[in-house]
């Protein structure tokens, strides 16, 4: 069972894909060097992108346990794991965890669709969630 709400990783889903798309966008074609230019840029993007800084803020108010889930749903949707494996990549996420996960799950170019599968896996789904009213 999740201890992270699953509304709150519909929201994260959603940033991270307002995110990458326009970090997508962003990307130098040519330069004298592209990692450092990708660097730059992507440096760059994260001091005024809300999308990112709304994400950030999400990821480090939930309390490690929370985030760690998030980390494992990350996995799981990823295809690293079975949702049997639940529990072991729980434990894996805790044991590997720092205070800079919302940096490591925005570093996942495919994180909104690795999260959306994970989430689905445990029978939750975003769509379903959006559907509702107050």
């Amino acid at each position: 069972m999740l201890q992270v709400n699953p509304e709150t990783v519909c929201r994260l889903i959603e940033l991270a894909q307002s995110f990458h798309a326009k970090e997508q966008a962003g990307l130098p074609e040519e330069g004298g060097n592209a990692g450092d230019d990708w660097t730059q840029e992507m440096l760059a993007d994260h001091g005024d992108n809300t999308s990112y800084q709304e994400f950030e803020t999400i990821v480090k108010d939930l309390d490690p346990d929370q985030q760690q889930e998030v980390v494992a749903l990350l996995w799981l949707g990823r295809g690293d794991y079975t949702f049997e494996e639940w529990d072991s990549i729980v434990k894996q996420a805790k044991e590997q965890w720092t205070p800079e996960t919302a940096q490591y799950l925005i570093d996942h170019p495919m994180l909104a669709d690795e999260l959306r599968e994970g989430l689905e896996l445990h029978g939750h789904s975003c769509e379903e969630m959006s559907t509702i009213g107050p």
